[in-house]
């Protein structure tokens, strides 16, 4: 798919956007997980969505070509992140839209719809957790704790090769049975070509989650559905159930034999009905 790609001022910080799709469509706002740039929603999944939605993608701080800070030292937070969010629909003109968060991006996402619920007309949360990701959990299950120490050792940054296989192979663990190599890589590549410091994409992992707001769950009043991998090993299956069950009215949809992330490209054409049902205001079925 053809990108249209441009670097906007979101209250002083330059944030790259990618935006494609009818200009007099609902908008849909895609928010992904922490160190992931607008490369991580595979062009072809939003290229299907596309087709009936008009759909932004951002590169969160430190990532792709939106502004960057010394590793190890972001000059940020959460909360800043969630703002961005709006921001991004104050430059492109956009009332209200329907947001979907990934991980970290439906963690900024609840943050959005508590605290700025008329910018919101209907929320999707994936791969997420209730609150603040790493805290207020300790009725919910803890990560796999084989999770991390599956992960690949730190490559050669300044090999443009060894980046690509190592963000490849950091993502298999967190997929498990939705792992697609080929979508990975092309994800990779597109991330490492398109980084201003591909080092700075750690910091998502050191920057302040902010107040807690997991008990404001229940103040949602937006139309929610949670999407989740039956076998998520960073936030189980526990975690989806207690979002659907804490912000009212929300619905789960399951995503069987997938794990962390954006769910395996066999799942993309009931993910993609789902999405246009949820955003079009006609009920689910059943």
């Amino acid at each position: 798919m053809s990108r249209h790609e441009r670097v906007v001022d979101v209250g002083g910080v330059p944030l790259c956007l990618d935006v494609t799709g009818p200009p007099d469509a609902p908008v849909l706002l895609l928010a992904h997980g922490g160190a992931c740039s607008l490369d991580a929603w595979p062009d072809e999944l939003v290229e299907r969505l596309a087709e009936e939605r008009r759909v932004i993608r951002l590169d969160w701080r430190d990532t792709g070509r939106s502004a960057t800070w010394p590793p190890g030292a972001p000059g940020y937070g959460l909360p800043d992140l969630a703002d961005d969010l709006v921001g991004v629909l104050d430059v492109e003109g956009v009332p209200a839209a329907h947001l979907v968060g990934l991980s970290m991006g439906g963690a900024a996402a609840q943050r959005v719809a508590l605290d700025h619920p008329e910018r919101v007309r209907t929320l999707t949360l994936m791969s997420a957790t209730p609150g603040v990701p790493g805290r207020e959990a300790d009725d919910l299950p803890a990560y796999d704790p084989d999770l991390f120490a599956a992960s690949p050792p730190e490559p050669d940054w300044s090999d443009d090769a060894a980046v690509v296989a190592y963000l490849v192979e950091e993502e298999r663990p967190f997929q498990r049975g939705g792992f697609d190599a080929d979508v990975e890589r092309a994800i990779a590549e597109r991330t490492v070509a398109r980084a201003t410091d591909i080092r700075s994409r750690s910091n998502h992992g050191v920057m302040d989650g902010g107040p807690s707001w997991r008990g404001r769950l229940g103040e949602v009043r937006v139309p929610t559905l949670v999407v989740h991998g039956a076998d998520d090993p960073m936030f189980p299956l526990p975690h989806a159930r207690a979002l659907a069950d804490e912000i009212p009215g929300a619905e789960l949809l399951v995503i069987p034999d997938a794990g962390h992330g954006v769910p395996p490209r066999r799942a993309w054409p009931v993910l993609v009905e789902r999405l246009l049902r949820h955003t079009s205001g006609r009920p689910a079925d059943g």
